[in-house]
Formats: structure tokens, sequence, C-alpha cells
């Protein structure tokens, strides 16, 4: 299941927000989005949880969780439309 984290703490590394999202379960991938040209973090990223329960129990138990200065929003990633 991918997850949406957004309000990330502009300071947030990807090892960080993997290894809280380790404590629910195993994590396939875990990404910081970052600006093309800056190279900072836009406040938001993607963790991938191969198991449904482990996700869930996850984004249920982190949402409004704090993390560095923010309180974080976590929810189940939509799937983009097709733009095609």
């Amino acid at each position: 299941m991918k997850i949406l984290i957004r309000n990330l703490d502009r300071q947030t590394t990807q090892e960080e927000l993997a290894s809280l999202f380790k404590t629910f379960g195993s994590v396939q991938s875990c990404t910081i989005v970052v600006d093309e040209k800056s190279g900072a973090s836009k406040g938001f990223g993607f963790v991938e949880m191969p198991k449904p329960g482990e996700a869930k129990a996850a984004i249920k138990s982190l949402n409004n969780h704090a993390l560095g200065d923010a309180n974080i929003r976590v929810k189940k990633a939509e799937d983009k439309p097709d733009t095609k």
C-alpha cells in the first residue's frame, strides 16, 4: 500500500521517515519529494508498505504524529488518474 505523508518538517530525512514506519512492519520504499533546482524537501513524501494491515496500522497511529518540528498528516495515497 502506498502512503502519502504531508506536512513533513523540511529537515526530516528519508532514513528517519522509513525508520518511523518500520516500527509498524516492513517498508518497501520511502521517498521524500524534493525540489529539482534547490534539492530542498517539498514537505511531503511517500512510503510503500507491502502488507495492507501493517500499512493501515501505521496510518492510524502516525496521522497527526509529531516528527521534528511538525505534526505529519498520513493517509493512503490515491492513484493518479490516467491523463491519456
